[in-house]
């Protein structure tokens, strides 16, 4: 028996969490301390479905999160390659994950709280359509560009072209880092719900409450980011 039949003849034993996180997290791990080698081929999605006694769509999920994390590369009809870790403060196409973690706060967070001063009938409807389609979507890819659309929303219904311009510019890097970070159901999940308390803080018109709980969302983010130790990452 080889290192990699050892390894998957080991149990996995979960708790009561999202299955594709764990599988996700705990594949991670096992990159990182050198279990698959850079270079080496990671066990095939039926393979890895029977040691996590798991869907294949679940294992799919968690080797997507793999990818955009830069740990592993998906060949078509060849598999799963693990690649060199990417340096910690990692470049999401224009931008670092560091200059969307500073920059972020201080576009976002001000911006909600215009949006509650100042938004109009057609944003309001269109942002409490976007909470509702992120909350019963459940195709990733597709949540990721509503969550995109969600927050472009919010800085153009602060009717500051700066903010508007800024959130816009840097729309593709988000994208990348929310692909990553919600590719896990309980972080979607938290995710809705954050947003649907920044929606009614906005409806309401109420500037401090707006700008608190898109505070808020990008902290309970970066909690996440730190969890995952993958750099200093944020978006939802």
């Amino acid at each position: 028996m080889n290192d990699i039949d050892h390894w998957l003849a080991q149990p996995a034993p979960f708790h009561r969490k999202s299955a594709a996180e764990l599988v996700f997290e705990e594949l991670r791990g096992a990159i990182l301390a050198g279990q698959f080698p850079v270079g080496g081929r990671l066990p095939s999605e039926t393979q890895l479905a029977l040691k996590y006694r798991v869907s294949r769509p679940i294992v799919r999920e968690a080797l997507r999160s793999l990818q955009v994390l830069g740990l592993t590369q998906t060949r078509t009809g060849s598999g799963t390659y693990v690649l060199e870790p990417p340096p910690p403060d990692r470049s999401y196409g224009r931008y670092s994950a560091r200059d969307l973690a500073e920059a972020r706060p201080c576009v976002e967070v001000p911006a909600a709280g215009l949006a509650a001063l100042r938004r109009n009938a057609d944003q309001l409807s269109r942002l409490l359509a976007l909470c509702g389609r992120m909350e019963r979507e459940e195709d990733h890819d597709l949540w990721v560009r509503l969550d995109s659309d969600f927050h472009a929303l919010i800085a153009e219904s602060s009717q500051n072209a700066v903010f508007a311009g800024v959130v816009a510019d840097a729309r593709e890097s988000l994208m990348r880092q929310s692909s990553l970070l919600n590719v896990m159901d309980t972080r979607r999940d938290a995710s809705n719900i954050e947003h649907r308390v920044i929606v009614e803080a906005i409806r309401a018109g109420r500037r401090d409450a707006a700008e608190a709980a898109m505070r808020d969302h990008l902290d309970k983010v970066g909690q996440v980011v730190a969890r995952l130790g993958s750099g200093a990452l944020r978006d939802g």
